[in-house]
């Protein structure tokens, strides 16, 4: 994809600028944005840059059991607000809970660094209305597998967030307001985490870690591994992986990813029903995401998890065994295959 002029117009600065503040302030209509081709803004970049170079600050702090576990914990507490939160509640309405359950939820998934819900949620629904065609933001058929991963979203024309295609989210106004202010929660988040190092570093340095320790590993180290596990759902898992169901796209599903991500990475079964709470259709089929809100459910913040219907477990029963696929149809028609260049080949 090409990249933006380094050199730009002084209000298109300005205005990229404080977006970092206010995410729903423009100059120019989101409608005019949206309409711009993709390529690579390096006004956006800058918070990617920052994140990762802040990984190097290990350099100096070094590492210790505590900071490294913090690190891990906070990954995986902050992926399930990626999967169970922004993905299977913002995105799909796969549960339902109360209005303050949705704030606290949208609280939680802040956190991830992966901006608002709303606008989490606006371009996730557009992937699975193109998924792998030229409209799909992300596909790494159409586009390529760098700019699926990270190029995307920095480019201008995915920063907006289109409210009109979310309105049973954008009519509370507590959410629109985490959205609009999406650094707002990662930086009191920052803070936390470096104030708890400073805690230990007083009242038990027997621990052996200190504030700036727990900030390298618990916030910046965590959260780039955070972000690039996300990401790969995007790219790898329509590249990697085997496809039961027979999609218009080409999800796949993949052990390693379901691992990895919590139970995303049974994308496939994901594409065929996006409305179920759990990704991994059978009980072999490790999702530790729905394990989660199975408990949440419990609490009884979350409730009304929604199955997968029987009809789509009798059609993954038959996908997986072909000698009933064939007796019970014979003409069934081939799943869709793709090269594995940036354009699909079209249905057998």
């Amino acid at each position: 994809m090409p990249a933006a002029p380094l050199h730009q117009p002084p209000s298109r600065r300005r205005t990229a600028l404080l977006q970092w503040i206010d995410s729903d302030y423009t100059s120019e209509s989101r409608e005019k944005i949206r309409a711009e081709p993709d390529r690579v803004d390096w006004t956006r970049c800058l918070p990617f840059i920052f994140l990762h170079l802040g990984c190097l600050g290990v350099i100096w702090v070094g590492a210790s059991p505590v900071a490294i576990g913090a690190a891990v914990v906070l990954y995986f507490l902050r992926m399930f607000a990626v999967t169970g939160i922004y993905h299977r509640y913002f995105s799909h309405k796969t549960y339902s809970t109360s209005r303050v359950g949705q704030f606290l939820l949208a609280l939680w998934g802040a956190t991830t660094v992966q901006r608002g819900a709303l606008w989490w949620a606006y371009h996730h629904r557009h992937h699975h209305q193109h998924s792998d065609e030229p409209e799909d933001a992300h596909s790494p058929h159409v586009h390529g597998f760098l700019w699926s991963h990270i190029g995307w979203i920095t480019s201008r024309r995915n920063f907006p967030t289109d409210y009109t295609t979310i309105k049973d989210l954008a009519r509370f106004p507590e959410l629109v307001w985490l959205n609009r202010f999406d650094t707002a929660v990662p930086l009191v988040f920052a803070f936390a985490v470096f104030g708890f190092g400073a805690l230990l570093e007083t009242y038990a340095p027997g621990l052996g870690t200190n504030a700036w320790q727990m900030l390298i590993w618990g916030f910046f180290i965590s959260t780039t591994i955070l972000f690039h596990a996300t990401a790969s759902i995007n790219s790898l898992a329509h590249l990697m992986g085997k496809r039961r169901f027979a999609t218009a796209d080409d999800s796949r599903n993949s052990f390693i990813l379901a691992l990895v991500c919590l139970g995303e990475g049974w994308h496939n079964n994901h594409h065929r029903y996006q409305s179920s709470t759990r990704n991994g259709f059978f009980w072999w089929e490790i999702d530790l995401t729905y394990y989660g809100l199975k408990a949440l459910s419990w609490t009884g913040l979350i409730w009304g998890l929604k199955p997968v219907p029987a009809s789509v477990m009798e059609e993954a029963v038959r996908a997986d065994h072909p000698a009933h696929l064939d007796s019970a149809n014979p003409a069934a028609p081939s799943p869709r295959e793709f090269s594995s260049g940036k354009k699909p080949l079209p249905a057998r």
